[in-house]
């Protein structure tokens, strides 16, 4: 074998295509033994560190689910809260509640982006804040308590090696993409758009690798965040999306784009609707290996292929 025929089999075998291997702990659909609710949540493993997306709606699914999967939560320091909603908050003071014992940095570090704190008013005038507390300085009081510090971001932030948050997401395609009815004062004059919804971008060799909570910000606004950061290929997004109840004419403009901008795997789960995700697959011509509907234990390898659960 000649010396750079040796070179090129040793960087063939050493190719890593990501960091990280994802797994789902918390969605709608469930495999068995699993608990399945309206929420999200997904752990990123290297060989260095563990970091949590979500934390779930219930305090006990994100727990229950890793328990399941066989999956150390005691090693997470740092969580990314997608926005402020409960189904995606429920579960953080508990993690930490639980953890901080065996580790006294589990569950400490929560990235957060501007506006996350902001109290929320629904239509009859009745409060609504994360992690099941309607006051949400409540809410923060008791997660420092725990020890928790939060750090709210305006823009996007390296956490980790080739993991990005977002931060504030700037709203240049779609405008607003979730529920109507909640407001930030108690007149019910300023319509709430969450915009503390930010997103999580893997970096590979591949592109970009987005994952999102519910993509209240919008899927084509988010991933342009992504390429302002690094302008590489769409190639993966995981999550909610929340695109169930879209029309087909946004379906296929959202279809257009994320193909002409590399999309080649979806793991469309929660909010972002079956018929969404098989829509999208269809116009952009993702076959079935590649296409998924996030169940609890669903992965994305670090060779960036996908192993769906039990029920899929």
């Amino acid at each position: 074998m000649t010396y750079k025929i040796k070179i090129l089999t040793l960087l063939i075998s050493c190719n890593i295509f990501a960091d990280y291997q994802i797994t789902v702990l918390a969605t709608n659909i469930s495999n068995y033994g699993g608990f399945g609710e309206w929420s999200f949540s997904a752990l990123y493993e290297s060989d260095k560190e563990s970091i949590l997306f979500d934390t779930g709606f219930h305090e006990d699914t994100v727990l229950h689910n890793a328990k399941i999967l066989g999956k150390d939560l005691s090693k997470v320091n740092k969580v990314v809260l997608s926005h402020f909603h409960s189904d995606h908050t429920g579960g953080l003071i508990k993690l930490r509640r639980t953890y901080k014992n065996i580790n006294k940095n589990a569950f400490s570090e929560v990235y957060v982006a501007r506006g996350f704190f902001d109290q929320r008013f629904y239509k009859d005038g009745s409060k609504e804040g994360p992690g099941n507390f309607k006051d949400s300085s409540k809410f923060k009081q008791k997660a420092e308590e725990e020890g928790i510090k939060f750090i709210i971001l305006d823009d996007h932030m390296m956490i980790s090696e080739n993991l990005y948050v977002t931060g504030t997401v700037e709203r240049t395609v779609e405008k607003y993409n979730g529920p109507m009815g909640f407001f930030l004062d108690e007149q019910l004059t300023i319509p709430d758009i969450i915009k503390d919804d930010q997103s999580v971008g893997m970096l590979t060799d591949k592109g970009w690798i987005m994952m999102s909570g519910c993509g209240h910000s919008g899927i084509i606004n988010t991933a342009k965040k992504l390429q302002s950061i690094k302008n590489v290929p769409v190639y993966g997004a995981i999550g909610g999306f929340h695109l169930f109840k879209a029309d087909n004419e946004i379906i296929s403009k959202t279809a257009n784009w994320l193909g002409d901008n590399g999309l080649t795997k979806f793991m469309g789960g929660h909010c972002t609707g079956i018929y969404a995700a098989e829509t999208i697959a269809e116009i952009i011509g993702i076959p079935r290996e590649n296409l998924s509907h996030t169940a609890i234990g669903s992965v994305l390898t670090k060779d960036l292929e996908i192993i769906r659960s039990s029920v899929e």
